[in-house]
């Protein structure tokens, strides 16, 4: 008996390799490793991806910021040719105010080119070598400063229409008719 049970003590150590197992293994580590190639290549898609819409984006914003800065320049000259005719062939306006009024608004027109200048410049080269990004914050500053332009030149407006028209209304008190 006692060589049997030495006989059974020495098979429980003998180590057994089941092939099968092992292949499988195998197999499933390759298939992971290629999983995780495509997950990468699949992330690496995505980033280019997520550049190339902020590239769009922001080229997106740079043509709202020209187009917006578009039309505050065709109200400005709009407001030039009609509004300020108004009040400069009004007879209540004096002689000297005529050359400044005059030269107020040449100063914001003169601005307002300037601006569209700066513009074609930041747009047709590549200016200091500048991201789109860069570019369409510097518009969107523009942008803001026309918006104030044209707030500016409607605040300007309004008060020499008030000018005129409180002058008006004077010239109206001085020259009525009295019946005592």
């Amino acid at each position: 008996m006692a060589l049997l049970f030495s006989l059974a003590g020495e098979a429980q150590g003998m180590p057994t390799y089941d092939n099968t197992n092992f292949i499988s293994l195998v197999k499933q580590l390759i298939e992971s490793g290629k999983q995780t190639a495509n997950i990468i290549k699949t992330v690496q898609f995505l980033k280019t991806q997520k550049e190339n819409i902020e590239k769009v984006n922001d080229v997106v914003k740079q043509l709202k910021a020209v187009r917006e800065i578009g039309r505050n320049n065709q109200r400005l000259i709009n407001v030039v040719q009609n509004d300020l005719r108004d009040i400069l062939d009004s007879p209540y306006i004096k002689p000297d105010e005529v050359s400044r009024v005059s030269q107020s608004f040449t100063a914001i027109v003169e601005n307002s080119l300037d601006t569209l200048d700066f513009i074609d410049e930041i747009l047709s080269s590549d200016y200091l070598k500048m991201t789109d990004a860069e570019r369409a914050a510097i518009l969107k500053e523009k942008e803001l400063e026309s918006r104030e332009m044209v707030s500016n030149i409607t605040t300007r407006i309004k008060r020499y229409k008030d000018i005129i028209s409180f002058r008006k209304m004077q010239d109206k008190i001085n020259n009525r008719e009295t019946e005592y």
